[in-house]
């Protein structure tokens, strides 16, 4: 299945109420997504209709059996030449074995086709929608919290399998019932038929009416279970802090809301749901008691034979009453399109600029530099500027520290060499490119980065340390972890480098989870690494761990380290003081400290001298 490129409209978002949209263009956007798979389709739609047809085929059955009894010799079996009676009942019975079998063949094969088509559609709209998520622009992650997108992935992809599975086939055979019980109907009893189809119009109007209704509701639903995921996946993750703060009862109340909330918007769709089968089964009621007394009027004044009539009975059952499942149906069909809604708007987000097809290793190994770069956060959380006008050049090859108090723009300084943003103004550069210029693929291959939170994956050690590089062999992954002074504990570990290191990383400490991300960084072997805030959540013997590993990988390569810690950047060829956006002070450390500016009071704080 191909992805949508760039060059695309963004929408309004998933995870907005404003994305409903009709449910009859919500399936043309869903069979569009799921256009490759048509040969799929096609087959398990004729496997359905062929199935169904052999359902209402015992119906037809019954009539001819009553019709052999009744009218014997002149039955409407005796008319294919078969006159004795014992003889119409074998063949009947013959008929009868068929036809069961017939049907039980093609719901086989028709669940078959159509059960793993359901699977192929989840895994590849999964898929897809996480692949379209890790290309998105920041600032459109920015807009959705990861509870959101979880459950977009999971209950909103599970929700359009079940869909697949039961809710198109039932849409199937409806039509396919309504279709063939009606041509035997108008076959043998004209006038009957038209009065025992009357209820349909209706149903179907009944029908069109609540999808309209169920539509708006279930789109609601679907945002609020994106919000209840969103708390879920908060207080999880951080179920270790709510219980240092004992502050588990407030937890309960704040989930315990958006429960509610998810709750009250169920409600009001199951209470507009619930009134659709009884409304349906008083429709379907005029329908069967009209095919009931006409057709036995006409019966008793032998214009319609009683075999005919068995048949119009029964088959009125089967032309009616699975319009009763039509509002589980349209029920199951509302929730899925709200769904399908959710997860096609996030493949029509725009994605990330590729940027261009310059490549040339040398660019990589030049000066970063930031000329009149003006920028401000997207989201309306950030709108206030970060950067007016700044000017900053990183020389190649340097060991530059960036420092300020939080918020001066030294991590966003970061993303926009990233190009996870792009600058509003101004541009920045490396060897003399403007970063738009190079593919970005090629950009964040050049560049390590070791985040504060030195984020894990679940996997083993190994793995994680050879994110950058799957193929990287053993030696090369153990020598970037003695290289971080990692080795000696990973090799203590029961299972080495195979030890599996838990959800987050969780059976790691805070320093080991660090020196692992060095490690990663290690072996990715960029020309630029950058260390944003690498050392400010470790003890004193790590730090001095990273700052010895620091000292071996840094030489031939540009080093940016962003630190609250100044012992950091203490021998850093030059460092940048920010403040509120702006480049405030730059120098060598003791320059710094003697000069009596902002750094120097930093430092005294740090040092207790203040």
């Amino acid at each position: 299945m191909r992805i949508r490129e760039s060059g695309q409209t963004p929408t309004t978002g998933p995870l907005s109420p404003t994305c409903y949209a009709p449910p009859m263009r919500s399936l043309r956007r869903l069979l569009a997504y799921t256009r490759d798979w048509r040969g799929r389709y096609l087959r398990g739609t004729v496997y359905a209709v062929t199935n169904k047809l052999f359902d209402i085929a015992p119906e037809i059955l019954i009539g001819v059996a009553v019709d052999i009894v009744v009218q014997r010799e002149e039955s409407f079996l005796a008319g294919f030449g078969v006159a004795s009676l014992e003889g119409q009942l074998v063949l009947l019975g013959v008929l009868t074995v068929l036809v069961w079998g017939g049907e039980s063949i093609f719901e086989y094969l028709y669940q078959v086709v159509w059960k793993n088509l359901a699977q192929t559609v989840q895994h590849q709209v999964r898929a897809d929608v996480f692949d379209h998520v890790q290309h998105l622009p920041a600032a459109s992650l920015d807009r959705r919290r990861r509870g959101e997108l979880q459950t977009l992935l999971t209950e909103d992809v599970n929700q359009l399998e079940r869909f697949l599975n039961t809710g198109l086939v039932a849409i199937l055979h409806v039509v396919t019932s309504t279709i063939a019980v009606g041509i035997v109907f108008f076959a043998l009893s004209p006038g009957v038929a038209v009065f025992a189809m009357l209820p349909i119009p209706l149903i179907v109007l009944v029908a069109l009416a609540f999808q309209r209704g169920l539509g708006r509701r279930y789109g609601a639903v679907r945002e609020s279970a994106g919000t209840l995921g969103a708390r879920l996946s908060s207080q999880l993750h951080g179920l270790l802090t709510i219980k240092s703060y004992t502050a588990e009862a407030q937890a309960l109340r704040a989930l315990e809301a958006d429960s509610r909330g998810y709750e009250a918007t169920n409600r009001k769709a199951i209470k507009l749901s619930s009134a659709f089968v009884p409304l349906i089964r008083m429709a379907i009621l005029s329908g069967f008691v009209v095919t009931l007394v006409v057709g036995g009027f006409r019966t008793l004044d032998g214009t319609l034979a009683v075999g005919a009539y068995s048949v119009l009975v029964f088959l009125t059952q089967r032309l009616l009453w699975p319009f009763t499942r039509l509002g589980e149906t349209v029920d199951l069909y509302q929730r899925s399109m709200a769904s399908a809604n959710r997860l096609l708007d996030v493949l029509d987000l725009e994605r990330e600029d590729p940027g261009g097809e310059r490549v040339d290793p040398a660019v990589f190994r030049g000066d970063v530099r930031f000329e009149g770069v003006s920028f401000t956060y997207p989201s309306e959380e950030q709108r206030a500027a970060v950067f007016e006008g700044l000017d900053l050049t990183i020389p190649a090859g340097s060991f530059v520290g960036l420092v300020g108090s939080t918020g001066s723009g030294k991590s966003t300084l970061v993303k926009l060499l990233l190009r996870f943003y792009a600058p509003d103004a101004g541009q920045v550069t490396l060897g003399g490119v403007d970063l738009s210029e190079l593919p970005l693929r090629e950009l964040r291959r050049q560049v390590a980065w070791v985040s504060q939170e030195a984020f894990l994956f679940h996997g083993t050690v190994r793995e994680n340390i050879a994110l950058g590089d799957p193929e990287a062999s053993r030696e090369r992954v153990i020598a970037a972890a003695k290289a971080a002074e990692l080795h000696e504990f990973v090799a203590s570990l029961p299972k080495g480098y195979d030890t599996q290191v838990g959800d987050f990383g969780a059976s790691l400490s805070g320093g080991q989870r660090q020196r692992l991300s060095l490690a990663r960084a290690i072996l990715k072997d960029p020309p630029i690494l950058i260390l944003d805030e690498a050392t400010s959540a470790v003890d004193n013997e790590t730090e001095a761990a990273i700052q010895r590993s620091l000292a071996r990988v840094a030489e031939g390569r540009t080093v940016i380290a962003i630190a609250h810690r100044l012992s950091t950047v203490r021998g850093a060829d030059a460092i940048f003081v920010l403040e509120q956006g702006q480049l405030i002070e730059r120098g060598r450390h003791d320059a710094l400290v003697e000069g009596g500016g902002r750094y120097a009071g930093l430092w005294a704080m740090q040092v207790g001298a203040a």
